[in-house]
């Protein structure tokens, strides 16, 4: 493979890249299931008791609001991993 020089800082460059698409996407996977499935949840607990409607909805969307921030740090990771410079 003549013409294929890699240095160390190509190497950092990669893996930083791979990094960053990994973090986003493995803490993508946790709140997207947690909301989900507290969706699901709140919209049976709306069947089953209408009158409740506002009260489950707030109490619904402040955990998906806390579960949420999970994703950002794994987006916050990415964002160090892309634009700061590790050398």
């Amino acid at each position: 493979m003549e013409g294929l020089n890699i240095t160390g800082q190509d190497l950092i460059y990669a893996a930083s890249a791979i990094g960053a698409g990994l973090a986003v996407g493995l803490a993508a996977i946790g709140p997207g299931i947690g909301e989900g499935f507290a969706a699901g949840k709140g919209t049976e607990a709306v069947g089953r008791q209408p009158e409740a409607q506002s009260k489950i909805t707030t109490t619904m969307l402040m955990g998906q609001a806390v579960s949420e921030t999970t994703g950002l740090y794994g987006l916050v990771v990415a964002l160090l991993l892309i634009f700061v410079k590790p050398f």
